[in-house]
């Protein structure tokens, strides 16, 4: 009897935990969370109907729409906290997120050599542009291009390449090519601003076309670079990484930081790396038009983005193309990812 009374009373069982379909990762929100100036996050939360208020301890709550299984994710700005936020919530075990396609949808720096302000990219290959050497260029050597080099290297684009300690990640491409191939004909908003700024950069053929779809990669990095010189370094330094396989085409803070996260995850079968892509909108272009300095455009920038409501609309339209399809038809995707090329 005296064992009997000393027996724990039984525990109620753990909650199942909610059944993720498609994760959407934002990066920043401007004020509020709806009804005003919008960023990343808001035109998610307006139109997908995310009724359900998940606690997160990171930069934001978690939202959800529970009948479509969509679960939106705003991580902040920077690598850190974009691999911090994906981390938890990979490790959260309210989901289930075995099966959940991930889907960042955020704005970017654009060059002008490949697109114009409004346009969305489908990134195949993530670069980072911060794991290097650095030496300011007033002390480089005279016969270096640029005081950025590899690490374990002996001079900037050393032909023997070092190891890949976190420089460079390939997407799944062939899901990156069904996402680009569902959205490629998707008009995207043009105004009269845009076509004022695209216009100023006439040696720039494809910065002045209206805003549309392409595939083209993202550089990541936590300093705001900007400029013609830097550009050039951003070319080479994708082209240098992904061994000529890969274009820069945006640049922006967060997503070598969040894929980095989902790799870790993946080694431990919570989250399925072959279904991440990443869509990068273009708020501005990385640099300056003829007649001005980087100086004065990354200031005029700085005041306002041209193209920033034009881009986070692209981010949503384009974004919840896939989203919708795949929510839509889970029957279909649930365990079978389009195309099976893995990421690395």
């Amino acid at each position: 009897m005296l064992l009997a009374a000393c027996a724990k009373a039984p525990q109620p069982a753990a909650p199942k935990p909610l059944a993720v379909k498609v994760v959407v990762v934002t990066m920043f929100e401007i004020g509020e969370d709806q009804g005003d100036t919008a960023g990343e996050f808001q035109l998610w939360k307006e139109r997908q109907k995310l009724s359900e208020r998940l606690p997160f301890a990171h930069h934001h709550d978690l939202y959800m729409n529970p009948d479509t299984g969509v679960l939106v994710l705003l991580t902040g700005m920077g690598s850190i906290n974009s691999a911090s936020a994906v981390m938890e919530l990979g490790m959260d075990p309210r989901f289930d997120l075995s099966k959940a396609y991930w889907v960042v949808a955020g704005i970017a720096g654009v060059d002008p050599e490949n697109a114009s302000i409004g346009s969305a990219a489908w990134a195949e290959w993530l670069v980072d542009g911060d794991l290097s050497y650095e030496i300011d260029p007033r002390e480089m050597p005279k016969d270096w291009p640029t005081g950025y080099l590899p690490l374990d290297s002996t001079r900037p684009y050393d032909p023997k390449r070092p190891p890949n300690h976190g420089e460079v990640f390939h997407l799944n491409p062939a899901l990156v090519d069904w996402a680009y191939g569902r959205t490629r004909d998707i008009q995207l908003p043009d105004s009269p601003g845009l076509q004022k700024e695209r216009a100023r950069y006439k040696d720039y053929p494809n910065a002045q076309k209206p805003p549309f779809v392409l595939k083209g990669d993202n550089l990541a990095g936590m300093t705001f670079w900007h400029g013609k010189v830097l550009n050039e370094w951003a070319e080479k330094w994708v082209d240098y990484w992904t061994e000529g396989k890969g274009e820069f085409v945006t640049s922006a803070m967060e997503d070598t930081g969040s894929f980095a996260s989902i790799s870790y995850l993946a080694s431990t079968g919570k989250v399925d790396k072959n279904r991440f892509l990443v869509l990068r909108t273009a708020s501005n272009y990385t640099m300056q038009p003829p007649g001005q300095t980087a100086a004065e455009h990354l200031l005029q920038e700085n005041a306002g983005y041209a193209g920033l409501q034009a881009s986070v609309e692209s981010a949503y339209t384009v974004g919840a193309a896939i989203v919708d399809e795949i929510a839509a038809h889970w029957d279909q995707y649930k365990d079978h990812t389009p195309g099976s090329t893995p990421a690395q």
